[in-house]
């Protein structure tokens, strides 16, 4: 754990080697990447961190300030912990949150890897309205449920992300930490549609980076993922076979060896 002056972080590592950080997404924590280290075997200093509100990562937004900065400042100060320069993987909105750090500058990256990312206004901003109204419509569905008091209203966002049927196929344990953390997620949504993901942003990252995505993953998040490739330059994308959003978990070993 670090003890921050703006509330506590999750922090853990494990192996020896080059060091790679690694950024979950939303309704998870450090502990989403365990299939993905396990299979790096030990040949990295792999550390994880939870993002805000998450495991023991103390919230510091509020509805009138979801900025993504505060996330980006979280996972700059895991970086400064270990020592840097580090690689930096992050997955969905983790991705994003890595996306940030990496433009900001602020500390030594080698690499960048973002897994799924969302990227809604990127989509925005390129002009992508069909793939940038189908995130809107999802939305839509789920925070009316949320706010109608369905307890299980985010299933709607993940089903739209990893295919009908994904939340029911989760484990309890895991679905129930998915619903209470549910107004965290949302205020992610609020963070990630404030932070003005345009091309001119995605310039400012001179360090290699490449783009993962599955080729079941919705279109919208394709799209968005090949824009992220597009937009970075000497960037490059790989695609998973058969893989949706939570690849991490069902393809660890195939993540893990792009990285």
């Amino acid at each position: 754990m670090i003890e921050d002056p703006a509330g506590q972080i999750d922090y853990d590592e494990s192996g020896t080697g080059p060091t790679i950080v690694f950024v979950p997404g939303s309704c998870s924590t450090g502990t989403a990447w365990r299939p993905v280290i396990a299979a790096l075997g030990g040949r990295y200093r792999c550390v994880t961190t939870s993002l805000l509100g998450y495991g023991g990562t103390a919230e510091r937004r509020t509805e009138d300030d979801p900025s993504i900065a505060h996330e980006a400042d979280v996972v700059e100060a895991v970086i400064g912990r270990t020592g840097g320069p580090v690689h930096l993987v992050g997955h969905s909105f983790g991705g994003e949150v890595s996306v940030a750090v990496a433009a900001r500058q602020r500390v030594s990256l080698i690499s960048l890897t973002v897994v799924e990312t969302p990227a809604p206004e990127l989509l925005r901003s390129r002009g992508e309205q069909s793939h940038f109204q189908a995130v809107q419509d999802m939305c839509e569905a789920y925070f009316s449920a949320f706010q109608a008091g369905d307890p299980n209203a985010i299933s709607v966002l993940i089903d739209f992300f990893g295919g009908p049927g994904t939340f029911a196929s989760w484990p309890a344990k895991v679905r129930a930490y998915a619903v209470q953390t549910t107004p965290v997620n949302i205020l992610d949504w609020a963070s990630a549609t404030q932070f003005p993901l345009m091309a001119s942003t995605l310039s400012m990252i001179k360090i290699p980076v490449r783009v993962v995505v599955g080729s079941a993953s919705p279109p919208a998040f394709q799209r968005s993922n090949a824009l992220l490739a597009e937009c970075i330059e000497g960037a490059t994308i790989a695609t998973i076979k058969g893989a949706a959003h939570f690849l991490i978990a069902t393809h660890a070993d195939q993540v893990a060896a792009l990285i």
